[in-house]
């Protein structure tokens, strides 16, 4: 039996949107397991990030996606080596807007960018609703 290539992503997940399900299958399509680390609430305030649903709410809508295998928070930014090598990763997978960012994982796993869907983004959802309802 061929060992299991792992792949992981990294995202807040608000306001899910056809962006977000392309870059799940997308990466679920370089292995065979996918783990999704989520900002947590608290990651999300020091990003200066609003997110309208809850951590635990967000992960349990990914947990629900048939392309989703784990969800893990994610609780600052320097523990991307530490998640790596404690999930055995094969593949880290990012939108192409974060292109050069995480190239140091490169020394302990394969590193994708990938292009964004166009035309559709959780700011860009938040900013026709504020519209809409303003």
């Amino acid at each position: 039996m061929k060992p299991q290539r792992k792949v992981i992503t990294y995202g807040t997940f608000d306001l899910l949107h056809m962006g977000h399900i392309n870059i799940l299958r997308r990466a679920k399509e370089r292995g065979d397991y996918l783990v999704v680390a989520v900002s947590s609430d608290e990651f999300n305030k020091l990003k200066h990030k609003e997110a309208y649903y809850s951590y635990e709410d967000r992960k349990a809508i990914l947990e629900a996606i048939k392309y989703v295998d784990e969800v893990i928070p994610e609780h600052n930014w320097g523990q991307k080596v530490k998640d790596v090598q404690k999930h055995d990763i094969d593949v880290f997978v990012m939108g192409d807007d974060w292109k050069g960012e995480f190239d140091f994982l490169k020394e302990y796993c394969e590193v994708v960018y990938l292009a964004r869907t166009s035309g559709v983004s959780t700011t860009k959802t938040k900013q026709e609703l504020s519209k809409k309802h303003g």
